[in-house]
């Protein structure tokens, strides 16, 4: 079986796979250079049509993944797959949903982690092992899978992939046990932030860390259980929000019914504190705290941090609206559209040169100039990486008419990378690693500038209430205290590899 791949202006016959299951990785290297969440995951298990509610629950799912898309189905006894390079809508349609014929699914939406975008990055992956088939889908990182990968390929273990899936693949085929315990063994054995779907012909487990890293929560439809990235994918199905999935935990749902079990005692909490900035939906709920309600506090909050005297109140559409209504509402500022984004394009981060990251902006946002012209404007938004980005749409509102730009940014310095699962630039290229607060006002061409405080921030969400270190926050980024250990011999990699 062979695909046919494009590549620039020159097209060739590329062998992605071959035989039954495609079983291919790419890479973990990445060329793009702002904040990149990297998938979503959707489960269902013991409804007739898994399928059908697994492409609702991707398709709500969209924002954490717009490159590629997948679902597997077991009926008991075979597997039935698809997977596809674009949005959910155009991998997807009736004929292909209608083959996925079973009452378990698995499914998954990413964004590529390497400059080559091709089908052989898209999950679940699907492997075949002594007791049958698996496949695997997860959103996060394994921080020592070099490692672990180097001990494998030494005792013998032949890897056709560059994936941390793999991995653990490699460590359950291993094992003597039984499925679920090697399931178990297995994952005591990996360090990072991961939340995994695994599915076989006749089982369902569900896993989190050990510090809940990245988000996992259940719900029901009737008899059957659902789990996904974000409550708000089980909304769009009609499912009752159960709980979340706690840290250590593992789920197992076969014929004999649903069995709770964990495979490690829960560590630190220390849920990823930028889905509360940035990445979540803002009618998803986390930990108890609705996502929108959260990040009104957010810019409350900044306003009573960092008021600034103007005439009107914008944010960065779309993660930052919330926020700078509640900025607007705590200082009587009115709240206005000043920026309007064009929902036909991606996010920034998918152009691969600078000179097209820039004109993406220009694409993505227009300013509205009736309503910024003559005003003194404070500007909402959730973070500052380059600041590339801040800096154009700072320009974007002066081109307008804007007398006044007062950027407030909703979370503190974001100066440290991530190792759990979200892509970011070297911390050298980090903004706020090598400049103050002023060098970046100057860099970016605002009038004023100013971050919420770490304190703000957790208070905000409500972490305070739970009585948990630093809100059950993991605020790494903000301030280099990594809730596992991230150095493992120069064998330790961020970003996501999933």
């Amino acid at each position: 079986m062979s695909y046919e791949i494009k590549t620039g202006n020159k097209q060739e016959n590329s062998i992605l796979w071959t035989g039954d299951f495609y079983n291919e990785g790419t890479g973990s290297g990445d060329i793009f250079d702002t904040l990149k969440e990297e998938c979503g995951v959707f489960g269902v298990f013991g409804h007739p049509e898994a399928a059908s509610m697994s492409y609702y629950g991707l398709h709500a799912l969209q924002h954490r993944g717009e490159e590629s898309a997948g679902i597997c189905v077991a009926d008991g006894r075979d597997f039935h797959y698809h997977r596809g390079m674009g949005l959910v809508k155009e991998v997807f349609d009736k004929d292909k949903i209608a083959s996925l014929i079973g009452n378990m699914s698995i499914g998954h939406v990413r964004y590529s982690t390497s400059g080559d975008s091709r089908l052989a990055n898209a999950q679940p992956l699907v492997f075949k092992y002594r007791d049958g088939d698996l496949a695997i889908a997860t959103n996060g990182n394994i921080v020592n899978e070099p490692l672990i990968r180097k001990q494998l390929e030494q005792s013998g273990s032949i890897f056709q992939t560059t994936s941390d899936t793999e991995v653990l693949a490699h460590l359950i085929a291993r094992s003597q046990k039984e499925f679920v315990e090697a399931t178990k063994d297995a994952l005591r054995q990996l360090v990072g932030g991961f939340a995994f779907l695994l599915m076989t012909n006749d089982k369902l487990i569900v896993a989190s860390d050990t510090h809940g890293l990245r988000p996992l929560v259940m719900g029901r439809v009737g008899e059957a259980y659902v789990f996904a990235s974000e409550s708000c994918a089980l909304e769009v199905i009609g499912a009752q929000f159960v709980r979340d999935i706690e840290p250590g935990e593992l789920l197992v749902l076969d014929r004999n019914g649903f069995q709770e079990d964990r495979f490690a005692e829960p560590q630190r909490k220390a849920l990823c504190a930028m889905e509360y900035i940035y990445f979540a939906r803002p009618d998803s709920d986390l930990n108890g705290s609705n996502l929108h309600s959260a990040r009104k506090r957010m810019g409350s909050r900044m306003a009573l941090e960092a008021f600034v005297d103007a005439d009107i109140v914008t944010g960065v559409p779309d993660s930052s609206i919330s926020a700078a209504i509640g900025y607007a509402e705590q200082t009587g500022i009115p709240y206005e559209l000043g920026l309007i984004k064009n929902k036909y394009t991606g996010r920034t981060f998918i152009q691969p040169s600078q000179e097209l990251r820039e004109q993406g902006v220009k694409m993505k946002l227009s300013a509205v100039r009736r309503v910024v012209e003559g005003q003194r404007v404070v500007m909402i938004d959730d973070s500052i990486v380059r600041g590339t980005t801040s800096r154009r749409i700072v320009n974007l509102l002066r081109e307008a008419g804007a007398t006044e730009v007062h950027v407030r940014i909703t979370s503190p310095p974001f100066k440290n990378p991530c190792f759990y699962g979200i892509d970011t630039p070297d911390r050298r290229e980090l903004i706020a690693s090598y400049k103050t607060v002023e060098e970046m006002r100057e860099e970016i061409n605002a009038d004023s500038l100013a971050f919420l405080t770490p304190e703000g921030l957790i208070q905000s969400i409500g972490g305070y209430n739970s009585g948990d270190y630093k809100g059950g926050l993991c605020l790494s980024c903000f301030d280099n205290d990594y809730p596992t250990q991230v150095d493992f011999g120069g064998e330790e990699k961020d970003g996501c590899s999933c």
